[in-house]
């Protein structure tokens, strides 16, 4: 497994950004996974937010998500992002970090053997 950690997380008021890092041990094993971000909210589900490939050519997002958010990664530094911009209240919830030794991204959080600890993002209105 992937051991995860992100960070980033923080108040901003609707309209504005936050960039969350995660970074990931191991380098070989980093490389070769799906990373991807999920979110939950207070008494809701964990979802999924965005995801990107080992090479990081392909990427998938909810629809909820698709041109405010850009995830990314740098395999060299074990590092993976998610710059979010135009935060909307509804975004506000702990966000995590997850790896999968799929090899195309998925939306399913059981297909995801690694999770960081999360961060929290709150966007006040």
């Amino acid at each position: 497994q992937v051991q995860l950690v992100e960070s980033g997380g923080g108040l901003v008021q609707a309209g504005g950004s936050l960039r969350l890092s995660c970074s990931g041990s191991g380098r070989r094993e980093f490389s070769v996974h799906i990373m991807a971000w999920f979110r939950q909210a207070p008494g809701k589900e964990r979802e999924f937010v965005a995801g990107i490939n080992w090479s990081g050519e392909s990427t998938t997002y909810a629809d909820s998500v698709k041109g405010r958010f850009t995830i990314s990664r740098d395999n060299d530094n074990n590092m993976v992002y998610l710059q979010m911009s135009i935060l909307e209240p509804e975004d506000t919830g702990v966000y995590y970090c997850a790896a999968s030794p799929r090899l195309e991204v998925t939306m399913d959080l059981k297909s995801y053997a690694s999770w960081g600890r999360g961060t929290q993002v709150t966007v006040s209105s």
